[in-house]
């Protein structure tokens, strides 16, 4: 069972002004579909061959863990951005919006850690809401490959830190990456994910 790159739930250009298709030509075009055929490669001939990806995430490590964790955090990423031309919901609600306000105050406070966090992120990686078992909220950094589903936390909203994430439009400054971010969350999937 070969896995193979999921299709963008927009077009290339979409996410534009805050997102190019350039980058998306790169990010999702060369570095996710790179991952999946390493992936597959590394796992051709393996127990992991006939493995779904998150069991491939959840049994392995080294090259091929990282190869997984990558196409899920990336197929995760691509799904927790929306158009912005799109009538989007610009802020949570329901009962995720609460789980927020509970842990963090306000929209806006959650709004500024998550932006610090994943601006503060060493290195390259990922920031997450995550959702714990008790239902409570709260913003992990993992590192390079990293992702809850090694954990007991449930990811319900990830920015992708990696610099060939943002690198083209906007060069070293990743604050002003995150300003776009927040233009193109998908809180509709985010919602969903805790529900």
């Amino acid at each position: 069972m070969a896995f193979t790159l999921p299709e963008l739930p927009y077009a290339k250009d979409a996410l534009g002004p805050h997102i190019s298709a350039k980058t998306l030509e790169y990010h999702y075009g060369k570095h996710h579909q790179g991952y999946v055929t390493k992936l597959n490669a590394l796992v051709e001939g393996t127990e992991h061959a006939n493995q779904s990806l998150e069991e491939v995430i959840r049994s392995s490590s080294g090259p091929i863990f990282n190869n997984a964790a990558q196409v899920w955090n990336h197929t995760f990423y691509w799904n927790c951005l929306t158009p912005p031309a799109q009538d989007r919901q610009k802020t949570p609600s329901g009962d995720l919006a609460k789980a927020i306000d509970t842990a963090f105050g306000s929209w806006e406070a959650f709004k500024a850690r998550f932006t610090e966090m994943a601006v503060n992120n060493f290195g390259s990686g990922w920031t997450w809401l995550v959702q714990n078992a008790d239902g409570s909220v709260e913003i992990v950094n993992t590192s390079n490959a990293g992702t809850p589903l090694t954990t007991d936390q449930k990811p319900l909203l990830t920015c992708d830190v990696w610099e060939h994430a943002y690198y083209l439009d906007y060069q070293n400054l990743r604050p002003h990456y995150m300003d776009a971010f927040w233009e193109l969350v998908n809180w509709g999937f985010a919602q969903q994910n805790y529900s």
